[in-house]
Parts: structure tokens; sequence; C-alpha cells
């Protein structure tokens, strides 16, 4: 068995004139919310483009350790404006509202398909969410997609991706797999057979999953 890992996505930051074009100032906001590394660099790249000076004043509440962490790369690391939860949107909520008199900017996607300003708001929140990157379809050109018995997707631009790049692409005797309800949606939508889902209960992970799967098929044999 042969494996080769390919991303069929990339992360593209919005330029200076798009993020704009959407009128908020960052030097309105008093905290900024981090969920990825992603957020953090195009935050400070569009500041920096922006000639937005960040005062030492700014808060910055990250999902994660490692995000907050990750800080470090563009501010002094200080316990007394650099909070973080455990990976957990309930943390990072709970998180927010131990400092709701702040105003809040949420360096986000455009392609976001879930409102994480929705999931953040309370009552007396005020949270403005900024797109500040994309997620685009990378350049596949090179790689021959029939030379694969099996497909494994993991996000739904995956999917995009896969007809962006091959827009002939029929799937025939092709083993196709997915991760999360959202991407399992989207392959259907393209009318694909989906013979390896992930998480179930069984198999929490895509990796297990693949593996029930050719356990299963090699018995059949």
């Amino acid at each position: 068995m042969k494996v080769d890992y390919r991303k069929f996505i990339k992360i593209e930051g919005l330029s200076s004139r798009e993020f704009r074009q959407q009128r908020i100032n960052i030097m309105d906001y008093s905290a900024i919310i981090f969920t990825s590394r992603h957020a953090v660099d195009n935050f400070f790249r569009l500041a920096k483009e922006t000639r937005c000076e960040i005062p030492d004043s700014m808060k910055y509440l990250c999902i994660s350790e490692a995000a907050a962490l990750y800080l470090q790369n563009y501010v002094q690391y200080r316990k007394r404006k650099i909070f973080h939860a455990n990976q957990m949107m309930s943390d990072l909520k709970a998180l927010v509202k131990k400092h709701k008199t702040e105003k809040f900017l949420f360096p986000a996607s455009e392609n976001s398909t879930q409102d994480t300003t929705a999931l953040l708001k309370d009552k007396g929140i005020n949270i403005v969410s900024a797109n500040m990157y994309r997620t685009v379809p990378e350049d596949l050109n090179d790689l021959e997609i029939n030379n694969y018995d099996l497909i494994i997707l993991f996000s739904p631009l995956g999917v995009d991706s896969l007809y962006s790049n091959f827009p002939d692409f029929e799937q025939g005797d092709r083993i196709i797999g997915a991760l999360g309800k959202n991407t399992q949606e989207a392959v259907l939508e393209k009318k694909l057979t989906l013979e390896i889902p992930a998480p179930t209960k069984t198999a929490p992970s895509m990796i297990k999953a693949v593996e029930e799967y050719l356990v299963k098929r090699k018995k059949k044999k």
C-alpha cells in the first residue's frame, strides 16, 4: 500500500485594499480573538500594511496555548494581556465573558462555514468578525489523479479543489473517503459514492476508518 499526502488547498491573505473595503479600523478594538496561526499572521500583516500601531494595552485571547505562544513572533509575551483556552470553543467563550467589557475583533477566513462570532457572542459582548484571509484551491496540475485507487478528502474546500483542478473527474471504481459532516455532504452533492466516512462510533479518526475499510475488504476476498 502506497500513500501520498498532498494539500488540495492553501491559505491566501486578503490584500489591504480588500480589508479596507470592510470599513473596519483595527484601532477601534481593545482585544483580538485568535483561533489559528493563519489568523495571527494575517492580522499583524494587515496591521502593518494599513499602518496601524498596535498599542501595548491590546489584549489577545487565543483558542489554545500553542496559538498564544505563537504570538511571541509579533509581541512580547505577557500574561496580563495574552490569555488562552484549551482548544475548546466553550472554553474560549468563557474566556471572552471574563473580559466582556472589551471591544473584540475576530480575524477570520472569508470561507468560514461556521459563524464563530455567533458562538462567542453573549449578552453584552461586543464582537465583530473581520475577513483577513481565504482558502483557495492548490495547483494540482502535476498530479495524476487517475493513478489513485483511493482519495481521502478533509474539507468541503478540498472537494471544490478536486473539481477545480480536474473538472472532468469521474469516480469510477475509485474509493472516496471524507472527514466530517460538511465534507461528506459536499462529496454527496457531487454525486460521488462515499465509502469511508469518519468519524464513526468505531473509527474516531480517518486513519482508523481507512484501516477498518481495508480489513473488511480483505476479508471479503
